[in-house]
């Protein structure tokens, strides 16, 4: 107390108190972020909850400089992260649900579908989403599969395998083909890259409408930022097909190649609610697998109650499968 009486301590370390300042702010002010030709408000959403670890870093800087207003100052950053994620440390899931929905990027190199379908056949999914279903796996899939889920639809590289009927099965358009000739190329020939469904599973309780999307993919680099508009593109064009549902129940599976603190994703985020921030424990980060940093393999729902979501055990995937229990 002596110490801290005196000046010195407080005039310490100044730099490390003002970026303890500026810190805080920027997490909670993350939307007004201006994207600028970097799209850096997108980027700095994707990564949002890492910015968290800055707080041991400053912290390690105050203790350096014996600076007891650089180790006020993280009072700041230190309330900041907990208003945005303190809810995301404890365990909300709770016993029950009706049906357990799975969704999984498989990957396209992938050096072992049939390992992977039989341990997604295994997961006890009443509803399995598969993404980046390549053309020369996707017979191992629907052979690995058959026996546990007797109906499937596949579109282009995405598909839902199901233990209850499916009907009413369309692509849905995600805009993976931009291109001055993309609204020129004949239907099969656009199909065949397709990456987005939407169906409907007969239920006991009535008709559940499914989504099953993978839009595009997203470049992080120095001169260019974040690099996502086609991605982005494909998160409007989502959007606006989740506006014009009229089924009342809605589930949405899919790499969605995003966070969904990502502003890119308000059409979507605005109607569905995502399993893991209701009923989850911790982040959820879904990828990489050997290593996940960031969620981008969401199940958000609309109509129905999440009562559990968690992640699966690795595959031969880049991506962890994601699984969540919902209620009616």
């Amino acid at each position: 107390m002596r110490s801290l009486s005196r000046p010195e301590p407080w005039r310490r370390g100044p730099v490390f108190a003002a970026l303890a300042l500026l810190l805080g702010p920027l997490m909670l002010l993350h939307a007004r972020i201006p994207s600028l030709g970097l799209n850096l408000g997108s980027l700095v959403e994707t990564f949002l909850p890492w910015f968290g670890l800055f707080v041991p870093v400053l912290l390690a800087g105050a203790l350096w400089r014996r600076s007891a207003s650089a180790a006020v100052a993280l009072l700041v950053p230190v309330t900041a992260w907990l208003t945005l994620y303190g809810g995301l440390l404890t365990d909300k899931s709770r016993p029950g649900g009706d049906l357990t929905v799975v969704s999984h990027n498989v990957g396209a190199d992938n050096p072992d579908p049939a390992g992977t379908a039989r341990d997604l056949a295994a997961s006890g999914a009443d509803l399995l989403a598969l993404e980046e279903l390549s053309q020369q796996a996707r017979e191992t899939y629907e052979k690995g599969l058959a026996k546990t889920y007797p109906h499937h639809t596949v579109r282009g590289t995405v598909g839902l395998w199901s233990k209850l009927p499916l009907s009413d099965t369309r692509p849905v358009d995600v805009k993976m083909d931009m291109g001055p000739l993309g609204e020129s190329k004949p239907d099969e020939v656009t199909l065949e890259y397709n990456r987005g469904l939407r169906t409907t599973v007969a239920t006991d309780q009535g008709p559940l409408a499914v989504y099953v999307a993978h839009l595009g993919s997203v470049r992080v680099n120095p001169r260019g930022g974040l690099s996502s508009g086609q991605r982005d593109a494909g998160a409007r064009s989502l959007g606006r097909a989740l506006a014009a549902e009229r089924t009342e129940r809605v589930v949405l599976l899919g790499d969605l190649n995003g966070t969904m603190d990502d502003r890119a994703f308000d059409s979507v985020t605005s109607q569905l609610r995502s399993a893991q921030e209701a009923a989850g424990s911790g982040f959820g980060f879904s990828w990489p697998a050997v290593f996940p940093v960031a969620r981008i393999d969401q199940i958000l729902v609309r109509g129905v109650e999440p009562v559990s979501a968690w992640l699966l055990p690795a595959t031969g995937s880049d991506h962890l499968p994601v699984a969540a229990r919902i209620s009616w």
